[in-house]
């Protein structure tokens, strides 16, 4: 018998909240697992937190986190999976799109062997301007970061408590756990889950997300293959620019040589091409120093933490 812990972040969802209780304990308690509910209060502005501290005062297994005021879902996740308990943790929205009945063949998915499972809304009630984009952005997703999932951005996810013990979420890297995953060493799969229409309220994503999330994308790809080797990024970048810049002057030195010894060549001061040459010798220089400074940062403030294999 394992302990589950479920971790929900909402925001300004209180119409739901009874209802999601009543729903997850349909699942769990007729099953061999003990669970635990932590809510994590992101700020809201309606009857939310009254209601899960009201729920949590007549069921211990219920858990609150607040926050004074709207962190975002990865701040929120964050304090959820440091407070969790469970040798299981399953992470699903607030809003009841997410249905608890998946919990359980989640968790035997975990139990086949994998470190991660993601939920994948192969069949998604939601507007078409919502779900093309989407479409878009987890194939790129899936093509760059070389994990074969559908959807990164469904809410419904289950690990193993190694997995979340082991990853820090900041600003809006909750989209991208499966890639923080991965970087760590661990495994994912995906399982197809039922998807609801929302039953309340309104979606607390906007279409800016579509852009905002490319940007996170090349922020997580980047820190994970160079956070640790800052030099072989900008290193090659500065030595690239400055076999550009030094070939071009060693070329054009030639020339002037040429005129000025004997009246063969050109002369360079007034050719755009010099300037170039200049440039991008210079450009190198900073590229190199930058990647020293990243290397000096890097050497001195992180020690990274290496994963323990539990069967070691």
């Amino acid at each position: 018998m394992s302990l589950i812990s479920l971790v929900i972040p909402l925001l300004n969802e209180d119409e739901s909240l009874v209802e999601l209780l009543s729903q997850i304990k349909q699942a769990l308690e007729p099953s061999k697992h003990q669970f635990e509910i932590i809510f994590i209060d992101d700020g809201s502005t309606d009857r939310s937190l009254e209601l899960i501290r009201e729920i949590a005062t007549s069921d211990k297994r219920v858990k609150v986190i607040s926050f004074q005021r709207n962190y975002g879902k990865a701040a929120a996740l964050n304090a959820g999976f440091k407070a969790a308990e469970g040798h299981y943790v399953i992470t699903m929205d607030a809003d009841l799109q997410d249905d608890p009945q998946e919990i359980l063949p989640l968790i035997g998915v975990l139990e086949e062997g994998w470190d991660m499972v993601s939920g994948w809304k192969q069949v998604r009630h939601d507007p078409i301007s919502k779900r093309l984009p989407s479409k878009l952005y987890n194939f790129t997703v899936s093509k760059l970061s070389g994990i074969p999932i559908h959807d990164f951005n469904c809410g419904l996810k289950a690990y193993t408590r190694k997995v979340i013990k082991n990853i820090e979420l900041y600003g809006e890297m909750h989209r991208y756990i499966p890639v923080l995953a991965k970087q760590k060493g661990f495994n994912c799969t995906e399982k197809v889950v039922q998807h609801h229409a929302r039953k309340y309220g309104e979606s607390k994503y906007g279409f800016k997300r579509l852009f905002t999330g490319y940007l996170d994308l090349f922020t997580v790809l980047f820190l994970g293959k160079y956070m640790r080797k800052p030099m072989h990024f900008f290193g090659l970048a500065g030595m690239f620019l400055l076999l550009i810049g030094f070939g071009i002057l060693g070329f054009l030195s030639f020339q002037w040589l040429l005129q000025y010894f004997f009246e063969a060549g050109k002369w360079i001061g007034n050719r755009p091409i010099f300037y170039l040459g200049i440039l991008l010798s210079i450009m190198g220089g900073q590229f190199v120093s930058m990647g020293l400074l990243g290397e000096l940062i890097t050497s001195s403030l992180h020690k990274e933490k290496p994963v323990i294999r539990e069967d070691d």
